[in-house]
């Protein structure tokens, strides 16, 4: 099982002052797992990194704000999400992860909880897709509560899961840009599909998190900023954004999250389109009620 690396302990303050309310979209929290142990079934095994540390992190860095995005490592016990949840004072909401066990009753306490999506993998190193009967049948139970799926694929597989997606009755994010690969080009197959995506499927979003997941060249992971400024321009209505605090299964440099902060203001050079990703996007899909 693998370990994974520590995030960077020393965030750099952001030159870039975000605007107030402004969503870390796409975060995690990890354990304690002395508190909210890890799911025997995982492939990874994260550092600690439970509220306390994102919520410091998040004043240092200036974001009022902020999604947790159930990761497999604690498979579908959200326990230790919903935790930090309740503790953030309306400032936090979720998306979970959930097994064929969960019920009407349980899905009514996540809503409860601050839940309001659910995600599923298809990346090959964590598993590969998800059992397909059991995916439609969520998407079914969860569209009453006006829900949204969060999609984690590999790049090349867009294309093969274009005719699903285009299907799809219910609001869905597409993580980290697809995955694709900086140094494959903007004309790679896949983010090709994954703009034309964008451009004709209104219950399509992204998030344009992960720069140093795509990034060819490494830290300061400059060679995603095209990648980024494409999808924007194709659906800035239905774009995120995130710092992936703590990284999990980084294999390349570990980003700095003040850094990345900086980067979305280099990338984004638009006040008001910046505005519009870090609040006026999160605000519908996740504090509209």
């Amino acid at each position: 099982m693998k370990t994974c690396r520590a995030p960077d302990p020393s965030p750099l303050k952001p030159s870039y002052v975000a605007p107030p309310l402004a969503c870390d979209a796409h975060c995690h929290v990890f354990g304690p797992a002395d508190r909210f142990p890890y799911a025997p079934e995982r492939t990874y095994t994260p550092p600690d990194a439970g509220f306390e540390r994102l919520s410091a992190l998040h004043r240092h860095l200036g974001l009022s704000r902020a999604v947790l995005v159930q990761a497999s490592c604690h498979g579908s016990d959200n326990t230790a999400m919903l935790d930090a949840i309740a503790r953030s004072g309306g400032a936090y909401r979720g998306v979970a992860m959930v097994g064929p066990q969960i019920t009407e009753s349980m899905l009514r306490t996540l809503h409860a909880g601050g839940v309001r999506g659910v995600r599923f993998n298809f990346v090959h190193h964590l598993g590969g897709a998800p059992d397909m009967a059991f995916f439609e049948q969520t998407i079914a139970r969860i569209a009453p509560l006006g829900w949204h799926l969060q999609l984690h694929f590999d790049a090349e597989d867009i294309p093969q899961y274009r005719a699903l997606l285009d299907g799809l009755p219910v609001p869905f994010i597409i993580d980290h840009m697809g995955r694709v690969r900086a140094g494959d080009g903007l004309q790679q197959p896949a983010f090709v599909q994954l703009l034309d995506l964008m451009r004709g499927n209104a219950r399509a979003w992204v998030k344009i998190s992960g720069s140093e997941r795509i990034s060819s060249t490494g830290a300061p992971f400059e060679d995603a900023m095209p990648y980024a400024r494409a999808l924007v321009a194709a659906a800035p209505d239905r774009v995120l954004w995130g710092t992936d605090f703590p990284h999990p299964n980084i294999s390349g440099d570990m980003p700095n999250d003040g850094a990345l902060v900086d980067l979305f203001a280099r990338t984004i050079t638009d006040e008001s389109m910046r505005r519009r990703i870090l609040v006026d996007n999160p605000q519908r899909l996740y504090w509209a009620d």
